[in-house]
């Protein structure tokens, strides 16, 4: 698998760490860090307010986390159909749900982390359109190698046929 991906495996392997490391670091956000989400909530909330009343209601901190955490999962859905390969698409979501089930354990032990069931259900939503999305890009290179295929198939035919005839 790696040797066939020379530049996707260890971009995928980079991703991960990336994603251990927001997942598993001591703290998630610090102070500072907190203060600018939230500064950064109350600007999206009074500008979609008058335009966007519901959407306004619906952007808190918790409906953001959830979002973060579902677009964090999409690239990690993606790349495992691409290491994988488009018939094993099944094994890239058990693969990111097994993540996020030792991800979720492991927080349990981290002190200032807290596992969460909601975590679960945004990371394997993440996951599950990371793989829908990894199939539709794939469909043109399926395509292309079923017709290869195919055509190889047709000229061992006529290979053989013409053996058969002299």
């Amino acid at each position: 698998m790696f040797r066939r991906h020379p530049v996707l495996a260890p971009l995928t392997l980079l991703y991960l760490a990336g994603v251990a490391w927001i997942t598993l670091g001591p703290q998630p956000l610090d102070n500072h860090q907190q203060e600018w989400v939230y500064r950064l909530l109350v600007f999206a909330r009074r500008v979609t307010e008058y335009r966007w009343p519901r959407l306004s209601e619906q952007l808190t901190y918790a409906h953001v986390e959830f979002a973060a955490n579902i677009a964090m999962f999409i690239p990690v859905g993606v790349f495992f159909v691409l290491l994988l390969g488009r018939r094993l698409w099944w094994a890239a979501i058990l693969l990111c749900f097994g993540m996020t089930l030792a991800i979720e354990a492991a927080q349990r032990y981290i002190p200032g982390r807290v596992s969460d069931v909601r975590d679960l259900e945004s990371n394997g939503l993440g996951a599950i359109i990371g793989v829908l999305l990894a199939l539709l890009l794939t469909i043109p290179s399926a395509l292309r190698e079923r017709d290869r295929r195919r055509i190889d198939e047709l000229e061992g035919e006529l290979a053989r046929y013409r053996a058969q005839r002299g």
